[in-house]
């Protein structure tokens, strides 16, 4: 597997990116990938580790050391396929995965990983280069029809699956555009969404229909999908936004961190104002923009307001500030607590743990945040006496994520079984929810996570789709 000295001979080595300076006047993306030879290099370094725990930290179970193997033989097509065999979209993952394969890898005992994510995205970026990845059309029909709700990363993989396994299959969309949050969430200089309409262009060819700005139980009733197809996934994600209940939060400079990011997304992809801001222009520029929540999305509510020139951006996380480097003894292979350091933080923001909101200043509008310092006794947070603190803020971002699917409309209609936590609830055998013939995967059926495990979920929820209806499936789990 690899170059047998490889990882003792050459040094872990990632993708680069363009200067702070540079990227920050545009919205592409901005990493310097890897030349073949580099890579070939980096994937040498996978090494005979025996136990390969990089698939323990991979959700859609790729088979890494195989697709890092011929990498380091040249053997690209080869490859290609090997990674498409257990992911759908190798592009997405391969840019905004956070990569707990690498956290996972033998070599990050020594905080030297393979470079996994790197070379997945190159693998599968010279595929679509070299005109390898085609659409991959059923040599036959079942005559089974299925809808699917929501098109992210887990309805998207859930029906190409369906279609390639020989179903009709019919996706529906509330937004203008496919996607999901990979869509309107995620910012073009991290991913661009030609990729996305790559892939759809892909799956219409494989006889996936799509039909956006449908949104089912409010454009179309719930009933219609069970009148007309004989299955129905449920995969509209966990869009249900922790709000933040503290005076002079409904002040109107007072918003939800998807707000923000969709409207700039719109923007990248053409549409007028009126379109992208329906409710009124939310910029970020020449305003102090403060962003409650410490995880990606308030990462890329920084990067956007930083491109939108903002005056100050500060990121506030309630949690403590996490150990510059994790306790190896104590987490490896699994994903460790550890401070990290995104490209938009380093393009200029000024970072807060353990703060806790008080109270919006403001009047008719938002001039300040009231904070205070806190600790955690025994497992508890506690104020800290005499910390308190305001910060100068114009705009106020919340980014503290989600607390589950949004209930009104197809929830409400369809009548399935939510479990504690507010999602709807199914098992990861079958997938299947309370009412007949309705299944459901990936944010809106685990809770809000990753996309790779919506993309597994979404595989995985398409086997148990055309099992039922077809009493077997040759579809990989």
């Amino acid at each position: 597997m690899g170059k047998a000295t490889g990882f003792l001979e050459i040094d872990r080595k990632d993708r680069t990116y363009d200067a702070p300076a540079e990227r920050l006047k545009h919205y592409r993306e901005f990493v310097i990938p890897h030349d073949d030879a580099s890579l070939k290099g980096q994937a040498s370094r996978c090494m005979n580790c025996g136990i390969p725990y990089c698939h323990n930290g991979c959700p859609v179970n790729n088979q890494i050391p195989d697709w890092n193997h011929l990498v380091y033989e040249n053997d690209w097509r080869e490859a290609l396929d090997n990674l498409h065999s257990t992911n759908n979209f190798p592009e997405f993952t391969g840019r905004i995965c956070p990569a707990p394969c690498e956290a996972a890898c033998t070599l990050n005992i020594v905080d030297q990983p393979v470079t996994i994510k790197s070379i997945e995205c190159a693998i599968v970026d010279r595929g679509w280069k070299e005109g390898w990845i085609a659409p991959q059309v059923p040599a036959k029909k079942t005559g089974k029809s299925v809808a699917v709700v929501g098109s992210g990363p887990a309805g998207l993989a859930a029906a190409q699956q369906l279609a390639r396994a020989g179903h009709s299959v019919t996706m529906f969309e509330k937004n203008d555009r496919i996607g999901g949050l990979l869509r309107y969430g995620i910012p073009d200089f991290k991913m661009e969404k030609q990729l996305i309409n790559r892939r759809a262009m892909q799956m219409e060819a494989e006889g996936v229909q799509f039909r956006t700005g449908v949104e089912v139980g409010v454009t179309v009733s719930f009933a219609s999908l069970q009148e007309n197809f004989d299955a129905v996934v449920l995969a509209g994600g966990a869009e249900d936004p922790r709000g933040l209940a503290i005076p002079g939060a409904e002040l109107p400079g007072v918003r939800m961190a998807m707000e923000f990011l969709t409207q700039q997304n719109k923007r990248n992809a053409g549409d007028d104002e009126l379109r992208a801001a329906p409710r009124g222009s939310l910029l970020a520029t020449g305003k102090h923009v403060v962003v409650i929540g410490g995880g990606d999305t308030g990462s890329d509510c920084v990067g956007t307001s930083n491109r939108q020139g903002a005056l100050s951006v500060t990121q506030l996380e309630i949690m403590p500030e996490p150990p510059a480097k994790e306790d190896k003894a104590l987490s490896w292979p699994n994903w460790p607590l550890k401070m990290r350091t995104s490209s938009s933080h380093e393009e200029g923001c000024e970072r807060e743990f353990a703060v806790l909101t008080k109270r919006v200043v403001g009047e008719n509008d938002v001039t300040g945040l009231e904070c205070v310092r806190v600790e955690w006794v025994g497992g508890k947070m506690q104020e800290v006496p005499g910390s308190e603190f305001t910060l100068q803020a114009d705009l106020i971002l919340l980014a503290m994520g989600f607390v589950g699917p949004r209930k009104q409309g197809l929830l409400e209609q369809a009548g399935v079984e939510l479990d504690a936590r507010g999602n709807v609830k199914g098992n990861v055998i079958d997938y299947k929810t309370s009412v007949e013939n309705v299944f459901s995967c990936g944010d809106m059926r685990r809770g809000q996570s990753l996309v790779v495990w919506a993309i597994r979920e979404g595989r995985q929820c398409a086997r148990a789709v055309d099992q039922a209806l077809m009493g077997v499936s040759e579809l990989p789990r």
